[in-house]
This record gives C-alpha cells, sequence and structure tokens, in this order.
C-alpha cells in the first residue's frame, strides 16, 4: 500500500521512523510544508488550508491513507480534512493520559507549540485525564525553528530551554510530553536539562501502531521506499536527502 505523510516541516520525520518499523515493505510519501513553517504561530485557517493542501496532493499520488504527523495541524485541521476526503487520515495527540498514568502523584509538563496549547482540544484533552490536576502546559514555539536548522544541541538551544523552564520547580516534574513531532530532535538535551528522573513520552509509536493495525488488510506495496515532498516539490538534491536521513537515524 501507499501511505502518505504529511507535516509543517521535517518533525514528522520521527514519526515516519516508527511507522516504517512496523510496515518495512509499505510505499511511502512525505510532504514537508517548508514553504509555510512553522505551523504553531498561523491562524486555524491557514492551517486548514495548508493541511487540505497536502492531503490533496498526497491522495493524488495513490496515498490509500495519510497521517497528519503534526500535532498542531491535528489540533486545527483534523476533523475538516476527514470530513473532506473519504480516505483513512490519522492525526497526532500529545500523549497525556500516559504521561498522567505514569505520573505517580508527581506533576507532567506538556509542552507543544503556542497553537496547540491554546486549543480547545488539547485542553479537553487534559480535563479528561488530569483529575488531580497534575499537568503543566508550556508553549516552546522556537524549538520548530532550531529542529528545522538541524540545531539540535548547541549553546542557543540550551539557553533557550533553561530560560523557558526557569519559571518552574523542575524537580515537582516526572514526566515530559513532547507534544510537536518537531521535539523528539531534541530527548538528549531534554534528558541533560531535566535529568534522567523525569521520563520523555511523544505519540510517535502510538500513532505507528495505530496506522499499522488500519491498513493491515490493505494489499502491501512491497517496495519499502519513501519519497520526499517540501510543498509538493519532489526533494531530489543530495544535501536535503542526507539531511532527512540524518533526521531519521537520530530517532534509533
Amino acid at each position: 500500500m501507499k501511505i502518505g505523510f504529511f507535516d509543517s516541516g521535517v518533525g514528522g520525520i520521527s514519526v515516519l521512523h516508527q511507522a516504517r518499523k512496523y510496515l518495512p515493505m509499505e510505499e511511502f510519501f512525505y510532504y514537508a510544508d517548508e514553504d509555510h513553517v512553522p505551523y504553531g504561530k498561523r491562524t486555524r485557517e491557514e492551517i486548514c488550508g495548508y493541511t487540505y493542501d497536502a492531503l490533496k496532493f498526497l491522495f493524488g499520488l495513490g496515498a490509500d491513507a495519510a497521517v497528519v504527523a503534526c500535532n498542531t495541524a491535528t489540533a486545527a485541521a483534523i476533523e475538516y480534512v476527514r470530513a473532506s476526503f473519504d480516505k483513512p487520515i490519522l492525526g497526532m495527540e500529545p500523549a497525556v493520559k500516559p504521561a498522567v498514568q505514569h505520573a505517580a502523584g508527581k506533576r507532567v509538563l506538556v509542552t507543544a507549540t503556542p497553537f496547540t496549547i491554546r486549543e480547545e482540544r488539547l485542553h479537553h484533552l487534559v480535563r479528561l485525564v488530569d483529575k488531580e490536576h497534575l499537568v503543566t502546559l508550556k508553549a516552546l514555539p522556537e524549538l520548530v525553528g532550531f529542529a528545522e536548522r538541524a540545531e539540535f544541541d548547541s549553546p542557543a538551544v540550551r539557553e533557550y530551554l533553561l530560560t523557558e523552564f526557569s519559571d518552574l520547580d523542575l524537580e515537582d516534574y516526572s514526566e515530559l510530553v513532547l507534544g510537536c513531532t518537531h521535539f523528539s530532535y531534541f530527548r538528549k538535551v531534554l534528558g541533560e536539562i531535566l535529568g534522567p528522573e523525569v521520563e520523555l513520552i511523544d505519540g510517535s509509536e502510538g500513532t505507528a501502531r495505530h496506522l499499522a493495525d488500519i491498513v493491515r488488510d490493505l494489499p502491501s506495496a512491497g517496495g519499502g521506499s519513501v519519497q520526499y515532498y517540501i510543498s509538493g516539490r519532489p526533494v531530489t538534491d543530495e544535501k536535503t536527502l542526507k539531511f532527512y536521513e540524518t533526521l531519521d537515524k537520530q530517532m534509533e
């Protein structure tokens, strides 16, 4: 089968990495909307339009199913695109429920883009599972830009994170939710700042498992390949392809 992945940029490659472990023989298309990244500061109308255009492109390539591998696009547009296309479309949700379940009475820090943090979708999820009011929401908008520049561990990244966390007593927290797919690339530096006592959780593997369940009965493509597109343009230059390969390996 053919499966489309869409993100505002390179964050969704972290989800694609997990999907390829469960579905190693399928044909994947990856659409990075680099023309409009970051989505976290965009309006709902803009994000809905970009998401629709991306999925229309992916289904036009022959995708049998698609993953909106972007928490912000999921929050803004998942209902809209599901109503627009007659194909399976999965989204990304911050992994708040498992984080609260693992917290053992300590606090849970949920990080995401400003748009996702503002959205009622996330607040509704928190209300459903956070009966002891353990969750703190924190927007980390600059991490998307750092990820797009392949700057995953630098003095600037560390200074930014330390500044953003300066108003928190980190010893109170046992769980950190990576509520943006771009944030997965910062596991190493976040782990060093927060310490080994804090568990880092994202929704990538759960989404990949769900995808595998949904497409289980579709015929296999038997290719095991990935084709990359930047806002609809095929990626052919070696530098960009090497960068994507590096991101994929970083998730191992």
